[in-house]
C-alpha cells in the first residue's frame, strides 16, 4: 500500500471488519503486551521507569498523530476533537500518571480508563479505516495503552483501588459530565454522548432516548466499577478471614 493511502482522508483499502483476522490480530497482541510487561513486577526501579516513559510517550505522540491527521485532512473542529471524550481525555492523564506515577490519576485511569476503552476496542468505530490505515494503528494504540497503563500500575508498580475510589468517581464523573453538557450545549458538540445518541450506530440505540440513557449510562458505568473492583474485595475478604482464623487459634492456644 502506498504511504498516501496510509493516511487518505478517503481511504480505498479494506474497511474494518468487526472481529476479523486484523481486529482480532490487535486484541491478541495487546492481551500478549500486558501478559509481557506483568513480568517486570520485581525489574529495578530504572527499569520500570523506562517502561513507564516509553508507554507515556508513545500516548502521547499518537494522540499528537491524531490531531495532526485530523488537522491536514480538515476534520478538526472544536466540536469533534477537544480532549473531552473520555477516552481522549485520559490519554494526556495516563501519560502524566505514568511519568509522575500520581495515585489520583490512577483511580480514574483503573476504573474508567478501562471499563471505557475496552468497549471501544471491542466496537471500534472505525468505519472504513481498516487494517493497515493510519487511524486503524492509532485507534488501537491509543485505548489499548490506556487499558495497559492502568494494568502496568496495578500489577508492577503496586498500586490499588480502594472503595473511596469509586466514590471519588463517581462525584467527579458526574461533575464532569454536568460540565461537559454545557459546553455541547454552548458549541454544539456531543462530546461523551450526553447531549443526544450519535448519528453512527452504537450500543446506545439499545437505550431509552434522552434524557433517560444517560441514566442508563450512569448505572452501566457503576456496575462495571463494581466488577473491577471485585478482585481486590476478593483479595480483601479472604485476607480477612485468614487474619480471623489466625486470632482465633492465638485466642484457643492461650485458653489452653
Amino acid at each position: 500500500m502506498l504511504m498516501s493511502q496510509f493516511f487518505a482522508d478517503n481511504y480505498l483499502g479494506p474497511a474494518f471488519d468487526l472481529f476479523g483476522t486484523a481486529h482480532l490480530g490487535a486484541l491478541t497482541f495487546l492481551l500478549f503486551l500486558n501478559l509481557f510487561l506483568v513480568r517486570f513486577k520485581n525489574a529495578s526501579n530504572a527499569t520500570k521507569s523506562k517502561i513507564r516513559w516509553t508507554l507515556a510517550l508513545i500516548l502521547l505522540v499518537n494522540e499528537v498523530a491524531w490531531h495532526a491527521w485530523n488537522y491536514v485532512v480538515g476534520r478538526w473542529t472544536i466540536q469533534t476533537m477537544l480532549p473531552l471524550h473520555l477516552c481522549s481525555l485520559l490519554v494526556w492523564a495516563g501519560a502524566l500518571m505514568l511519568i509522575t506515577k500520581n495515585y489520583a490519576i490512577y483511580e480514574f485511569m483503573y476504573f474508567l480508563g478501562i471499563g471505557g476503552a475496552i468497549q471501544a476496542l471491542i466496537t471500534p468505530d472505525l468505519g472504513m479505516y481498516g487494517f493497515p490505515h493510519f487511524r486503524f494503528f492509532q485507534t488501537f494504540i491509543s485505548h489499548g495503552l490506556i487499558i495497559t497503563s492502568a494494568i502496568y500500575m496495578t500489577a508492577v508498580e503496586g498500586f490499588r483501588p480502594t472503595w473511596k475510589s469509586i466514590v471519588r468517581i463517581a462525584i467527579w464523573m458526574n461533575l464532569y459530565v454536568v460540565a461537559t453538557y454545557f459546553i455541547n450545549t454552548a458549541i454544539g458538540s456531543n462530546y461523551l454522548m450526553i447531549n443526544d445518541k450519535p448519528n453512527t450506530p452504537s450500543l446506545l440505540d439499545l437505550l431509552p432516548d434522552w434524557p433517560l440513557y444517560v441514566l442508563y449510562m450512569e448505572g452501566i458505568g457503576i456496575i462495571m466499577c463494581l466488577l473491577l473492583y471485585l478482585p481486590f474485595a476478593l483479595k480483601d475478604w479472604r485476607n480477612q478471614n485468614r487474619i480471623n482464623k489466625d486470632n482465633a487459634s492465638r485466642l484457643e492456644s492461650i485458653s489452653k
